[in-house]
């Protein structure tokens, strides 16, 4: 398991003593960890905006400028997935935890067990947690549940992600597409992938979606797209 972990706080001795106690979790647990860190709320969101992809956030609650609830709660705007652990000095912000579902508070000084326990409930939630797909356009990145996708369809060297709300284009490859999928998609043509959870009717040359779109398949495709949502569903 890769996890990406970012800690947050002010002070470098900090920033240095968390490290330390994520080293060794990652040591003794075999999770590869990168770790980035930064010195305040607004360091933080400024490498967010280009590279949303953190699992886990260890941050900090009284800072100067942003504090990190505010930081957590502009954070939750976008992303539901990413493990929030709160180190704080006070119990004072322990209620606001619940608006922006933190997964604990851990009260300074960190003891190096409480760390440990509260990242293997963190990695046990990722673990289980729903698969997305990590899609890049406009540099920018957004992480999309996979039930959310429709079906994902090729064009030359771009790739068009249809999604319930919108339509995502981004340069790649529908094959490179497929290795990131579950097993609700499956390959009805050439050019197009479609995810099961949204079929609702099957003819010989397309299927349906619950959103009224048919999606192209090849010959013979229909019997097997058929017995597969007998399988799945």
């Amino acid at each position: 398991m890769d996890l990406r972990i970012a800690i947050c706080d002010d002070e470098q001795k900090q920033i240095e003593y968390l490290t330390a106690l994520v080293s060794a979790w990652s040591d003794r647990t075999s999770v590869t960890c990168t770790i980035d860190t930064f010195h305040s709320a607004e360091s933080f969101l400024f490498d967010y905006a280009e590279d949303k992809k953190r699992d886990i956030l260890l941050l900090d609650i009284e800072m100067g400028g942003m504090n990190g609830v505010d930081l957590a709660k502009t954070i939750r705007q976008t992303n539901d997935t990413v493990q929030i652990i709160f180190i704080t000095g006070f119990p004072d912000f322990i209620a606001e935890g619940y608006e922006v579902s933190a997964l604990h508070y851990l009260m300074k000084p960190v003891l190096p067990e409480k760390l440990h326990t509260v990242l293997d409930k963190a990695a046990a939630n990722l673990a289980k947690s729903e698969k997305r797909l990590s899609v890049t356009y406009d540099r920018q990145t957004d992480f999309v549940p996979l039930p959310q996708i429709m079906y994902i369809e090729a064009q030359r060297q771009y790739v068009l992600i249809h999604t319930v709300s919108e339509t995502y284009r981004m340069k790649g490859s529908l094959s490179d597409m497929e290795k990131q999928l579950d097993e609700y998609f499956i390959k009805c043509q050439r050019s197009f992938v479609v995810n099961l959870r949204h079929v609702t009717r099957i003819k010989n040359d397309c299927v349906v979606l619950k959103n009224a779109s048919e999606v192209p398949i090849s010959r013979g495709m229909a019997e097997k797209i058929g017995k597969e949502i007998i399988r799945l569903f």
